[in-house]
């Protein structure tokens, strides 16, 4: 019998979710980004629970999009970083995948892309101002023109650039980035992809053609000290466990590894199964919260490898066999990642293969 710890993925808060991003976006096509096994979600579950609403896929790598026409998906999937090495791009052909191209050694890689394959289409990365991967803005045009020249190459050109703070709906840098976007690619032919989930929300005229999101589509919060729900967006992951014992702790009396957390007085302290062996964050402190029941109770101590300790005394009829929930739609998983030093999307990528994942048409 496996572990008692779950993730209950939501299958109608995904297509919910999808379709207020739509809403928001209008008139832009969506990419639903689903990178990081659809950020701990599961890649072929995602994209079969939106296989008639996502107008594209997005994704980190070429063996994800492999995954997705094996599961029989037939959207546009874009591979966010292009090829890794040359060999990737009849590999890319054959599946129909779109390309982003960001450097150099792509475009050389490109120009021996035989047609006989099928056209590539691709997009052009610019680097307006994260400076992680993009043509430099001045590069923009001349790329652009080397791509519209290679017989292997869908004269159909995307263009597109990447947001660093765009959480700040008022930031002089998103301004800036947007500019140096439009100048760089004015005159150019080509679709245009400019907003992740926070500038959904927060740059209205960074819309584009297109739109990727990836926090909003799972319910997660893309600005700092808010939920998805206050946004509209509905949690996609329950995390939760049962409680397997409870015991009476004397004052004095410290809980856990280190013995980090003293008991105040007498009292009784639960036992539930999970720990950071199942991608609970250690880091989460005393004080955390977790649902029993109903109730809303501390983590105290040390959380190990298997297990955590609760403060009980909030709920006294807490019984072995309870169900205790990490984080869901009663307990945002912000809270708890707040609490952990770290943020939502961490939590979610980080559920091991030990824990069991089931889906709510909910």
């Amino acid at each position: 019998m496996s572990r008692t710890t779950v993730a209950t993925i939501h299958l109608g808060a995904l297509r919910h979710n999808l379709a207020r991003i739509r809403q928001l976006a209008a008139p832009a096509k969506v990419m639903a980004v689903v990178k990081a096994d659809a950020y701990g979600h599961g890649l072929e579950r995602v994209a079969r629970a939106l296989d008639g609403d996502a107008d594209a896929f997005a994704v980190a790598s070429l063996g994800d999009g492999l995954r997705l026409r094996a599961a029989g998906h037939r959207q546009r999937i874009v591979v966010l970083s292009g090829p890794d090495q040359a060999g990737d791009i009849a590999e890319m052909q054959r599946l129909g995948l779109d390309a982003a191209i960001h450097h150099e050694s792509q475009l050389r890689w490109l120009s021996e892309a035989s047609p006989t394959r099928g056209r590539l289409r691709v997009w052009v990365k610019v680097d307006s101002g994260m400076h992680r991967l993009g043509f430099a803005p001045e590069r923009a045009a001349t790329v652009h023109a080397q791509l519209a020249g290679m017989a292997g190459i869908d004269p159909d050109i995307g263009l597109m650039t990447h947001f660093a703070e765009s959480e700040v709906f008022d930031g002089a840098r998103t301004r800036q980035q947007i500019l140096r976007f439009q100048a760089a690619t004015e005159g150019l032919s080509g679709p245009r992809s400019l907003s992740n989930s926070a500038a959904v929300l927060g740059w209205p005229d960074a819309r584009g053609d297109w739109v990727r999101t990836g926090g909003l589509l799972y319910g997660l919060s893309v600005v700092e000290g808010g939920s998805g729900g206050d946004f509209g967006f509905q949690p996609a992951m329950t995390l939760s466990t049962r409680l397997i014992a409870i015991n009476s702790i004397k004052r004095g009396e410290r809980i856990g590894y280190n013995g980090l957390w003293e008991c105040p007085q007498d009292m009784p302290v639960g036992v539930a199964a999970i720990g950071y062996g199942d991608g609970y964050p250690r880091s989460a402190v005393a004080g955390t919260p977790v649902l029993v029941g109903n109730r809303r109770v501390p983590l105290i101590g040390r959380v190990s490898m298997d297990l955590i300790t609760l403060d009980l005394r909030e709920a006294p009829e807490a019984k072995v066999g309870d169900r205790v929930v990490l984080w869901g739609p009663e307990l945002p998983v912000e809270i708890v990642a707040a609490q952990a030093g770290t943020i939502s999307y961490d939590l979610t990528c980080g559920m091991t293969r030990r824990v069991l994942f089931v889906e709510d048409e909910n």
